[in-house]
C-alpha cells in the first residue's frame, strides 16, 4: 500500500521578533485519521486538534494537511513507517489478530475505522502496523491503549434502529431495561434505555479484554467468557473496570452515560462468539 507523501516545508513564524521554524506537514490520506497519525508521530491528539485548529475530528478528508509540531528542537519523523495488509483467514477475530500481532484491541478497531462490534469476514482485508510480527506472548490479554477522547472510526454512523421491541420480563438485561431496539445493518445487538447513571452490570464472568472510550458508543468495555463469547457493553459515562479485571454476574462495569443522536440514556450492547453476532436476548446469562 503506498502511503502519504510526506512534505517538510518551511514556514514562517513570528517569535520574539522574528525568526523561522521547520515542521512537518502531513497529508491526510484515504483510511487515516487524527489518532492514527498522532500514533505515528508520538504526537497527543488534543495537541495536533489544537495546532491545527480541529474541532470535529470527523470533519477532516482525504488531502487535508495536517501540522505536525516539532520535539526537542528537531524536525518530527514517525515512529513508525506505516502500515501493511493482513487478509483475514477464516476463524480470525479482531480479538485474536490483536492477540498475536501485540496490539491492543481498541487501537486495531481505530487504525480500521472499525466501530467496536465489528465482525470480519474471511478474505478481508484490513490494516496492522507494518512494524508488526506474530508472536505475542502467550497468556493476558493485549497491552492496554490510551483512553483518548474524541477518537474512533470516521464515516457515516454505522447504528441503524428499528421499532422498539416489546420488553420481555423473562429476560435480563445489563440494566433495567424500559426499551430494548434491535440494532441492524453493519452492527447486530440491542440498544437498551435505562436511566442515566444507573448502574451497568456484567451477565456473564470473565475476562475485561478492552475498556476505553470509542467516539459515538461513549465508554466501552468488552468481556471475554471461558466459552468463547465476546460480551460488548457501549454507552457508558464512566467505567469501573479496567483491561484485565475479573468480572463475575453482577460486576459493576460502569455507569451508563447519555446517547447523543437520541439524547436518552442507552446502552449498546453486542455478543459475538466465533466472530459471528448472537441475538443479546438469547445470549447465555451466566
Amino acid at each position: 500500500m503506498k502511503r502519504t507523501v510526506l512534505l517538510t516545508v518551511s514556514l514562517l513564524v513570528f517569535l520574539s521578533g522574528a525568526g523561522f521554524s521547520e515542521e512537518t506537514v502531513y497529508v491526510m490520506q484515504r483510511g487515516d485519521t487524527i489518532y492514527s497519525i498522532a500514533r505515528s508521530y508520538g504526537v497527543q491528539v488534543q495537541v495536533l486538534l489544537s495546532l491545527n485548529g480541529i474541532k470535529d475530528p470527523r470533519t477532516i478528508q482525504a488531502g487535508s494537511r495536517i501540522r505536525i509540531p516539532r520535539q526537542d528542537g528537531r524536525e518530527t519523523a514517525p515512529i513508525a513507517p506505516g502500515y501493511r495488509d493482513y487478509k483475514v483467514e477464516k476463524n480470525d477475530t479482531l480479538y485474536s489478530i490483536a492477540r498475536r500481532y501485540n496490539l491492543a484491541l481498541a487501537d486495531l478497531l481505530e487504525m480500521n475505522g472499525f466501530a467496536p462490534g465489528y465482525v470480519l469476514k474471511a478474505g478481508e482485508t484490513i490494516r496492522i502496523p507494518a512494524s508488526t510480527s506474530p508472536g505475542t506472548p502467550a497468556g493476558g490479554p493485549p497491552r492496554s491503549p490510551p483512553a483518548v477522547q474524541g477518537t474512533g472510526q470516521t464515516g457515516a454512523d454505522p447504528k441503524s434502529t428499528g421499532t422498539p421491541a416489546r420488553v420481555d420480563p423473562r429476560i435480563r438485561w445489563p440494566i433495567t431495561a424500559k426499551e430494548v431496539t434491535y440494532i441492524t445493518g453493519k452492527l447486530y445487538g440491542v440498544q437498551v434505555t435505562g436511566e442515566r447513571q444507573e448502574p451497568v452490570k456484567s451477565l456473564t464472568q470473565g475476562t475485561v479484554v478492552s475498556a476505553v472510550p470509542y467516539r459515538g458508543f461513549g465508554r466501552v468495555a468488552i468481556i471475554q467468557t471461558p466459552g468463547g463469547y465476546l460480551y460488548v457493553y457501549g454507552g457508558c459515562e464512566s467505567l469501573s473496570v479496567k483491561e484485565g479485571d475479573k468480572v463475575t454476574p453482577g460486576t459493576e462495569l460502569g455507569k451508563l452515560g447519555m446517547d447523543a443522536k437520541s439524547s436518552k440514556p442507552q446502552l449498546f450492547f453486542f455478543v459475538y462468539r466465533s466472530n459471528n453476532p448472537v441475538d443479546p436476548a438469547a445470549a447465555p446469562r451466566a
